[in-house]
């Protein structure tokens, strides 16, 4: 597989200003960059999918590399929670749109940096026009079902893009492009040509982060984007860097093309690609799912039921409800806990948001317990309907 540099991705712009010479000087006494790869980054468009834990150290460098156009995907707002590692964000922007927030951050870093904020969430229908915008993709997002949308959008839009992920201490950045001008068309369904099982992979929310990881990883991805922009150096398209923080080892892996892989023609449902919630589940959960409200209310009248918490014991330390018993859902669908469960009385089990809870409602009812339900929303929803003193996490 060929390692030579991919040529650059656009052509410069006019000469650079006094005022750019000056701020981007450093870059342009690197040979490798110079005034000719400065002109570049000043001529590109690159859109960021997310401003969030990878978003932020994107944004923020890519902006202070003096790429010209950062277009931003996003449509959430920031909470207290995300400051833990989404540096673009401060106390004062919790509540605001996360969109918002990102481009107030870049133009003060960067004044120069024309921001375009996309306020939506990407799916089938804006994806391929979206991308045709923008010169190169950097994929932020946190799960399985955009990162497919990402990956067959950035095809039908002939567009490469960097791909990052990040998962407690561990982290993953490649590059990805279908239509690379030379022997490395290789993209994210060579690398997972299937997406897991629902609930095998747990999410960032589910599983925890380590902040700084994000700057580990989002550094490494925008250092990806500029040598495309420029067509320096080696790129990472058709090979894998994997970071462990604990061990401080970076590991590269060479990527090759799924031999059953085809060319993508079209986008699809990608949350029923990935079976978000599997089948059984969203059958359990539309037969048996009680709400914040209703469980309360059983709790006040002295109803005898058993509240079992399917979630892990960090995410039980930081919140519970009153009450609940925790039984870790892998503990349910392997059975092992089957025997501690009750058959006299009611079951409603709950995670945090209620995909975990499904999952195990469905096992149950394999099992022959007619009598559980699940709680819809989860542990968010009680806290934010029932006992607010619960911290959201």
């Amino acid at each position: 597989m060929s390692t030579r540099p991919l040529p650059p991705l656009v052509e410069p712009v006019a000469e650079l200003t006094r005022d750019e010479v000056s701020r981007y000087s450093r870059h342009l006494i690197i040979p490798d960059v110079g005034v000719a790869g400065q002109r570049r980054l000043r001529s590109a468009r690159v859109l960021v999918i997310g401003a969030g834990g990878l978003g932020s150290p994107a944004l923020l460098y890519l902006a202070a590399a003096g790429v010209g156009t950062l277009g931003i995907v996003e449509f959430d707002e920031v909470e207290t929670s995300n400051l833990q590692r989404q540096v673009i964000h401060g106390e004062s922007d919790v509540g605001r749109p996360k969109a918002e927030s990102a481009r107030d951050a870049i133009l003060g870093i960067n004044s120069g940096v024309r921001v375009r904020l996309h306020q939506v969430q990407l799916d089938p229908e804006n994806a391929v026009e979206l991308f045709s915008q923008y010169d190169l993709i950097v994929d932020g997002t946190d799960n399985f079902a955009t990162r497919y949308l990402v990956n067959d959008a950035a095809a039908l839009a002939g567009k490469p893009y960097v791909y990052g992920s990040i998962f407690r201490f561990e982290g993953q950045v490649s590059v990805f492009w279908e239509n690379a001008p030379d022997d490395r068309g290789i993209t994210y369904r060579d690398l997972y040509p299937e997406a897991p099982p629902p609930g095998l992979v747990p999410s960032c929310s589910e599983g925890g982060v380590l902040g700084v990881l994000c700057a580990s990883i989002g550094s490494i991805m925008v250092t990806e984007a500029i040598k495309l922009i420029t067509g320096i150096g080696e790129s990472l398209l058709g090979r894998l860097l994997v970071y462990d923080a604990l061990s401080m080892s970076y590991q590269t892996m060479k990527l090759r093309r799924h031999p059953q892989r085809r060319p993508v023609t079209e986008l699809v449902d990608y949350h029923a690609f990935c079976g978000v919630v599997s089948a059984d589940a969203q059958a359990a959960a539309a037969e048996s799912t009680i709400t914040a409200r209703e469980l309360h209310a059983m709790l006040t009248a002295g109803t005898d039921v058993a509240i079992i918490d399917v979630r892990e014991q960090p995410e039980w330390d930081i919140a519970h409800i009153d009450g609940a018993t925790l039984i870790p859902k892998d503990r349910i669908l392997s059975g092992e806990a089957l025997a501690e469960l009750p058959h006299h009385k009611p079951i409603v089990l709950h995670c945090k948001s209620g995909a975990r809870s499904a999952e195990a409602l469905a096992a149950l009812r394999k099992a022959g317990f007619t009598n559980a339900t699940h709680l819809q929303g989860g542990v968010l929803a009680w806290a934010s309907q029932i006992d607010t003193s619960l911290p959201v996490y």
